[in-house]
């Protein structure tokens, strides 16, 4: 075994959307575990939306990741050497172990996987996206047969998983997706009743009629995650009680797609009038859940019932190009980079 590993690390604050310049790759030494610490070779590493938040310097929900260091995601990976209890060489676990190609991670830190499954669904439908969609609907969105959702970002880990726990509640479901395949993924795959490509929209009053006539009977739980114009589309058609559970803006990371014109008086006016529900919540303010959401979405997700898609790059080196792609809405399903 070489005794050098591979990491990305931040080189630069992004002014405005990511570009290659803003990350950095790099080679160093191979850490040695300590007491009650394991070493892992990455095999899968996850790259999520939550990212490009932690690229700034700026006051938010967890701490920024400082020049210089490691970008910060999940992945998962094979035990190399276990100086903690209850690990063996040959595990396969998953952790915070950062944009590198090993890592070194306390044993409260690691969790081991079931083999039976593939080890990229801890992090996707099995993991914190997963979990995000299934305690976000079920604390937030408390949907109820015979409503409606809309969700965007449809065919995403969060999106996917939001629209068929729906869809299984006896919801009526509403994908919003990119383009004309995410479209027919959104309904075929994941059993949406109906897609929008809101590509094919140049407008929020355009993206309004489209929804509109997909729920005909207004919209009970929007599911945020990306802010923009479906926001501003969608708003208008929320019905008395409605429930927006807020777990992302996408739209909004990069500063440049917020227009000028102050909408905050409408959408207050919006939220009062019709006496929505609007919560923020943050995935690992659920991480006390996993076992639960395991419980009840793992057999799911090993029989079928649970659809998931994932969208893979290959090698460390890629993570950049295809975490900014992914930004743009370049990828189809969870984006992983495999190692």
């Amino acid at each position: 075994m070489s005794d050098q590993m591979s990491r990305i690390t931040l080189a630069r604050r992004p002014e405005g959307a990511p570009v290659p310049d803003d990350f950095k790759f790099e080679t160093c030494d191979i850490p040695s575990p300590g007491d009650g610490e394991v070493l892992i070779e990455v095999t899968h590493l996850s790259l999520d939306p939550y990212m490009r938040g932690r690229m700034d310097d700026s006051e938010s929900y967890a701490a920024s990741v400082e020049l210089g260091e490691t970008m910060t995601g999940q992945g998962v990976g094979r035990v190399l050497e276990s100086k903690a209890d209850g690990f063996s060489k040959g595990d396969t676990v998953t952790g915070m172990t950062g944009w590198a190609s090993h890592a070194i991670l306390s044993g409260g830190e690691a969790r081991k996987l079931d083999d039976r499954l593939p080890p990229s669904t801890a992090l996707g439908v099995l993991g914190m996206p997963g979990l995000t969609g299934w305690a976000g609907l079920k604390l937030y969105g408390k949907p109820k047969k015979g409503e409606t959702l809309v969700v965007g970002a449809a065919t995403g880990p969060v999106g996917s998983m939001v629209g068929q726990l729906a869809k299984a509640e006896g919801l009526r479901t509403v994908a919003i997706a990119g383009g004309e395949e995410k479209c027919r993924i959104a309904t075929e795959k994941f059993g949406f009743d109906a897609a929008i490509d809101h590509h094919a929209h140049d407008s929020a009053e355009s993206l309004r009629d489209a929804v509109s006539e997909a729920a005909p009977d207004g919209v009970d739980i929007y599911w945020e995650n990306v802010a923009g114009p479906l926001l501003e589309a969608v708003l208008p058609l929320m019905n008395q009680h409605g429930r927006i559970p807020l777990c992302g803006m996408v739209a909004w990371y990069d500063g440049k797609n917020i227009k000028d014109t102050n909408q905050l008086p409408s959408v207050w006016r919006a939220i009062l009038v019709n006496r929505l529900q609007v919560t923020g919540f943050i995935s690992f303010d659920h991480f006390d859940r996993m076992d639960e959401f395991h419980e009840e979405v793992g057999p799911k997700v090993a029989n079928g019932e649970i659809a998931y898609l994932e969208d893979v790059a290959e090698g460390l080196k890629n993570a950049p190009e295809a975490f900014i792609a992914m930004l743009k809405g370049g990828n189809t399903g969870k984006q992983i980079v495999k190692l």
